[in-house]
């Protein structure tokens, strides 16, 4: 059994309702402070070893998220959660709640699946202020009736708490890599398994790696070869030692599943309909997140002048048509600004042959070296 099924094995003993959360950014602290446990299924990589039945329902160029989502969640781990929640994303993620419903009901099993809508207009295109407002209303009472526990805004700014001090945690950590004084692969390691650990854990792990790494002594990155890594996953285990044994320093990274998770850090209040206002609406851009990706590219090569980073590594997940739909602007603009960019095409088993990049990263650790 996997770590993820352990820990949700582990949590249900505790007495426990585990919820399983995609895409990326659900309202998790609305769920915790139902006392349940939300972990996000993203990046399955090491849980899913084979997609029989996930090719069942889906269609082989589907991207390997939404084909490790499906096989995870149809199998015999799966089905210990007790529920789960999505929220609308790409065209490939708004049919999943029904196609994981399915696969359920031929196992004879039923879960409370909730689905949440998340408006994909720009604020200074039309105001959806209310329209979101009352959705979130609706998921209060729809939490409440699937799990017969009642709201609290004294429970959800605790948990508000929590998960801000985990996002705080998440950024400092970043800093300690950008200083030399942990590993990117380490740090990408944790925040990843952070995503199948209940908060408190997490935030106890990245504490003790982070107090850990403070006093490990700052490596002399002056030298140049400082690089941003991008992608809606984050590089492979062994990819992530390929592209630091080629000489080259993660000072500062745009992928999904970390910066573009902790970066903002909303205020904390005890009122979920101006906390996911603002949530949403000042998140971190994503192409996930189609209303903010207009503001990507600036804040990328922002991104990339604050860090003084000659390079852009960018983790490309195949058949992700909406990262790949801003590449050839991402690609302009930094040449334009002579900024190196090396682009990597990672798919579903090519975490097993990353060898295949190790010439090519070398040969970018040289050219901006």
């Amino acid at each position: 059994m996997s770590d993820v099924g352990k820990n949700i094995i582990r949590a249900r003993e505790n007495g426990a309702k585990v919820v399983g959360c995609f895409p990326l950014y659900p309202p998790l602290e609305l769920l915790h402070s139902f006392g349940l446990i939300p972990l996000v299924l993203w990046d399955l990589k090491e849980q899913v070893h084979t997609l029989k039945e996930s090719d069942r329902h889906l269609q082989p160029f589907t991207c390997s998220v939404a084909r490790r989502i499906t096989e995870f969640v149809l199998s015999t781990e799966g089905s210990l959660f007790d529920g789960f929640l999505m929220y609308n994303a790409c065209d490939t993620l708004r049919n999943m709640p029904e196609i994981i419903t399915r696969g359920l009901e031929e196992r004879g099993l039923s879960r409370p699946f909730l689905k949440f809508h998340v408006p994909m207009t720009p604020a200074r295109q039309t105001d959806s202020t209310g329209y979101f407002a009352g959705r979130i209303r609706e998921l209060i009472i729809e939490i409440e009736n699937a799990f017969g526990v009642r709201f609290s805004s004294e429970r959800f700014l605790a948990s508000v708490r929590l998960y801000n001090a985990i996002k705080k945690l998440s950024l400092e950590m970043e800093n300690l890599v950008a200083e030399g004084r942990m590993s990117y692969g380490d740090f990408s390691l944790l925040i990843g398994k952070g995503f199948f650990m209940t908060p408190e854990d997490y935030l106890s792990a990245l504490d003790g790696a982070a107090e850990k790494a403070k006093s490990n002594p700052a490596k002399n990155i002056s030298g140049g070869r400082k690089i941003i890594v991008s992608g809606i996953l984050p590089p492979p285990d062994a990819l992530c030692s390929i592209i630091e044994n080629a000489g080259l320093r993660v000072v500062g990274n745009d992928v999904a599943s970390q910066a573009r998770s902790y970066a903002y850090v909303p205020r904390e209040v005890g009122d979920p309909v101006s906390y996911y206002t603002d949530f949403y609406r000042n998140h971190h851009p994503c192409t996930t997140l189609l209303y903010s990706s207009d503001e990507r590219l600036t804040l990328l090569t922002g991104l990339i002048e604050k860090k003084n980073a000659q390079g852009l590594i960018f983790i490309g997940e195949k058949f992700c048509e909406y990262e790949y739909l801003e590449m050839p602007f991402i690609m302009k603009t930094l040449k334009q600004k002579y900024i190196a960019m090396l682009q990597l095409e990672i798919a579903t088993d090519d975490h097993e042959h990353v060898e295949a990049f190790r010439t090519r990263i070398e040969a970018f650790s040289e050219l901006i070296g």
